[in-house]
């Protein structure tokens, strides 16, 4: 998320009023409702854990221990559990 200083979208009537409730502070103002997007969506990151999710998953039917792919992906062995039994739900 990137920031953008007020005085250069805000009229200085609204930087004022917005000053009688917080002041030096940051402030996060949320997305219109109709203009929301879900998680992951810009980034391509909800993708990429699908990818990565699906290799954990292929490779454990295939026989590799959850110790091992806890090791080869850097998570937890209870991440590893969780990302297994996702996957067998969908599959």
């Amino acid at each position: 998320m990137s920031y953008r200083r007020a005085e250069e979208v805000l009229p200085r009537d609204v930087i004022e009023l917005i000053w009688q409730y917080i002041d030096g502070e940051n402030l996060y103002i949320p997305r219109k409702t109709e203009n929301k997007q879900e998680w992951g969506k810009g980034t391509g990151i909800r993708q990429e854990l699908f990818e990565r999710n699906t290799s954990i998953f292929q490779e454990y039917l295939k026989g590799c221990r959850v110790e091992e792919l806890a090791g080869k992906y850097f998570l937890s062995e209870k991440s590893i559990q969780r990302i297994i039994h996702e996957m067998k739900k969908t599959a």
